[in-house]
């Protein structure tokens, strides 16, 4: 039997290449591939015939191949195998790139079927890298759910697969890992149980129980370490004398807008709280474009004035400068002589020197930094406020690491993501909880619409038009690249079929999360300095850069996306003084997708997408749209699972009213750190 930490290459079959392959998912050892979960799921279709309504879909036909495969090399000096298949008497050109090796498997004279994106193409129907089945096979697989994996170049869905099978079939895995009390009034599928059918499911019924209990498992534990971590913390003293200062005042007055109520509010509950007897938490809740920046801003220029440093943590480089840059021109227009200090992973070993010397020598300093300024070696003598900006990005104990450069400074945590408020109140445990719903009176409501495949050259004019006068354009693809799988728009080829299309007229960007850091940096700053006029990407500029010059969001696939998500990619346009356009690309025919993706019509606030996030929930939404990318559990989700995560909540208070240090349950306590470390979730 195999243990659960035992490399990945125990697993028959998976040697150096394929070990390699898993390694850059994050899959190492044994348990890393049993919690590697499917992103989705797939049920082959029924075998239909071509026709103009099945073009760009993924399909099944039974087609008789009646000669001989033929092998020939591309212009691009690629081995492509193609064949004709028909079906009836319609001919479907087939093609493989590089897999000779398929000439053998194709008999003429006999009827395969063949899955894959159906196009058409110089008056043929033609199918690209199709999958291959006897017949016999493909009525047996009928009957059963696929599971769909992420993958990376090189690695095919099927040798995951075979890896996760082989895990479960080699190794000892625990029938409980809750409290029996919780186990058994909750009448979960045991651990083991879960585990195997949430990756190969019988039927969907079963699929939904274990998706249930995981759910349930990570938010329980995500909420015991949650609340176990606050009955250690202490309650410090403030020992920090902070003012509110005219000069803050007079700068607030010197601003071209002036504050909306919310905002105002928000800076009255931190001063309450930094004024206060004991050190404070509080999370602010700011909608996409509320401003949180400027009251971010507003508190740390009081902290500076009181003689003390504050301290701003951004989770991108672009993200981070553009924040001191800001800062920088508002000290100055201020006319104050409070210096501000920059620290990112890309800054040259002189440029970290000569900032870390102007914080020693400055007790009253703003800090603005991504995750270099909780690097080894870094120390801030005066550090009186914290605050985290995109809080989500960062983990707890990235956080807490942060807080440590200083003597117990305070902390705040800003997330853009509105969570309705009782869930909030779960997830961010002892914290204040404050909310700006309110945007700033210069911005325009963004301006929505759902369009179908039909409208997409009317939706490209119109792209071309705001290019035209002299405004840039974000499109989002769900894929980093084609998959084998997914019928879904991928940012690789994407970007060449845009570039193609306007003929090259426009510079494009592309970004997508497996790019090194750098690139990204790169990517982005071309972006934000107009040096690209379209950008294509992933949901990875969800949070990133304020570019106030963009006005046009385009979302392909739009109805893979939760509407949170949605939400989120929607406030990255909308910045500026211009009227800005969320354009969303509905592929599906189904229409309740289209019932869902019409509330993001209904309204431009976060808080009420919320409320109706939640309201959609079902059994029939939980796989292949996540909803939030507030928390990034594996298998969870904070609008989806809102339920289970009530339940862990009073089930964890329940245990821990018995049993606070869980002296009972000593073997929770060795899973809850075995949790701990293998889970990505991030608060």
């Amino acid at each position: 039997m195999m243990e659960l930490l035992s490399p990945i290459d125990t697993i028959k079959g998976v040697g150096e290449k394929t070990t390699k392959l898993l390694n850059k998912l994050g899959v190492y050892t044994i348990e890393d591939i049993l919690l590697f979960f499917p992103r989705t799921y797939l049920i082959y279709p029924e075998v239909s015939t071509p026709n103009p309504d099945s073009v760009n879909s993924l399909i099944s036909i039974a087609g008789r191949i009646k000669t001989s495969p033929k092998v020939f090399r591309s212009k691009s000096r690629i081995d492509v195998l193609s064949a004709t298949a028909f079906v009836g008497d319609i001919p479907v050109d087939l093609v493989w790139f590089n897999s000779n090796y398929l000439k053998s498997s194709l008999e003429p004279g006999k009827v395969y079927v063949f899955y894959g994106r159906l196009v058409f193409d110089k008056n043929r129907y033609k199918i690209s890298q199709p999958l291959i089945f006897e017949t016999e096979k493909y009525e047996e697989l009928r009957n059963q759910i696929q599971p769909i994996y992420h993958l990376t170049k090189g690695l095919s869905n099927n040798v995951v697969l075979k890896s996760v099978k082989a895990a479960l079939d080699n190794c000892k895995l625990p029938e409980k890992r809750l409290p029996d009390e919780i186990e058994d009034k909750n009448n979960f599928l045991t651990y083991s149980q879960a585990l195997k059918t949430y990756h190969f499911p019988e039927n969907f019924d079963e699929l939904v129980k274990a998706r249930k209990r995981l759910a349930y498992e990570e938010m329980f534990f995500f909420i015991l370490n949650s609340r176990l971590q606050e009955d250690k913390s202490v309650s410090y003293p403030n020992n920090f004398k902070i003012c509110h200062h005219s000069q803050t005042d007079d700068f607030r007055s010197s601003l071209q807008f002036a504050l909306t109520g919310d905002q105002d509010k928000v800076l009255n509950d931190i001063l309450s709280d930094i004024q206060g007897e004991y050190v404070t938490q509080r999370l602010i809740q700011g909608d996409v474009g509320s401003g949180k920046t400027i009251v971010a801003f507003l508190a740390m220029l009081d902290v500076a004035l009181s003689g003390y440093q504050a301290a701003i943590m951004a989770p991108t480089e672009v993200l981070a400068k553009q924040h001191y840059e800001g800062f920088v021109k508002w000290v100055e227009n201020a006319g104050l002589n409070i210096p501000v200090a920059l620290f990112t992973g890309s800054m040259k070993a002189s440029e970290k020197k000569a900032m870390a010397k102007l914080v020693a020598e400055n007790d009253s300093c703003l800090i603005v930094g991504t995750h270099a300024l909780i690097s080894e070696g870094r120390e801030f003598g005066n550090l009186a406020l914290v605050i985290t900006d995109e809080q989500h990005r960062f983990g707890v104990q990235q956080r807490d690491k942060l807080s440590s450069k200083g003597e117990h400074p305070h902390i705040i945590v800003m997330s853009a993501t509105p969570i309705p408020r009782t869930l909030a109140m779960i997830l961010y445990g002892n914290m204040h909880v404050s909310a700006i719903k309110e945007l700033p009176a210069n911005r325009l409501p963004i301006k929505t619409c759902v369009i179908k495949e039909s409208m997409r050259k009317t939706a490209y004019k119109f792209v071309s038009d705001e290019i035209a006068k002299g405004h840039q354009v974000y499109i989002i693809c769900p894929l980093v690249e084609a998959s084998e799988t997914t019928e879904a728009q991928n940012v690789t080829d994407y970007s060449k079929k845009l570039n193609e299309y306007f003929d090259g007229a426009y510079s494009i960007g592309v970004l997508h999360g497996k790019m090194k850091p750098a690139d990204k940096n790169q990517v982005m700053e071309d972006f934000a300095n107009h040096k690209t006029q379209i950008l294509v990407s992933t949901t990875v500029v969800e949070v990133g850069v304020n570019v106030p010059n963009a006005t046009v969001m385009m979302i392909e696939n739009a109805n893979r996306f939760g509407l949170a998500a949605l939400h989120q990619l929607r406030g990255r346009v909308g910045r500026g003084s211009a009227q800005s356009y969320c354009i969303l690309m509905n592929s599906s025919s189904d229409n309740r997708e289209s019932e869902r993706l019409n509330i993001m019509l209904k309204s431009n606030d976060g808080f009420f997408i919320a409320r109706e996030d939640l309201k959609l929930r079902g059994p029939g939404d939980m796989f292949g749209v996540r909803q939030s990318g507030e928390f990034s559990f594996k298998v969870a989700d904070i609008y989806q699972d809102a339920d289970e995560l009530e339940m862990a909540s009073q089930d964890v208070d329940e245990l821990l009213k018995k049993d606070p240090s869980l002296d009972n349950h000593p073997k929770l306590r060795s899973t809850l750190n075995s949790f701990l470390t293998n889970q990505f979730y991030v608060l």
